[in-house]
């Protein structure tokens, strides 16, 4: 399960063999999520994919909107366009 951790600024995904985790910065109303990244020996198995559906999920539920400056992040908004709503105006 998908959690914020907010002390950290992260939201955070445990699994066998590790965290992987999401970073961002909070501003009223919009938060840029920076970076994304899941332990080597956990990665290509979708742990990446579960944690940045749950934390778009969360931030949609908290009527946040987001600022996609993680490669991951954008790529993943760009192939599901259900997300591509919560992306916050660019000026």
């Amino acid at each position: 399960m998908v959690r914020d951790n907010t002390e950290l600024g992260r939201y955070e995904l445990e699994v066998p063999g590790g965290t992987g985790f999401v970073t961002y910065r909070r501003t009223p109303g919009v938060v840029t999520l920076v970076h994304t990244e899941v332990p080597e020996n956990i990665g290509r198995k979708g742990v990446g994919t579960e944690l940045v559906k749950g934390a778009l999920d969360d931030l949609r539920a908290r009527g946040e909107k987001v600022i996609p400056r993680c490669k991951f992040v954008a790529a993943f908004i760009a192939k599901h366009p259900e997300y591509q709503d919560l992306v916050a105006p660019q000026s």
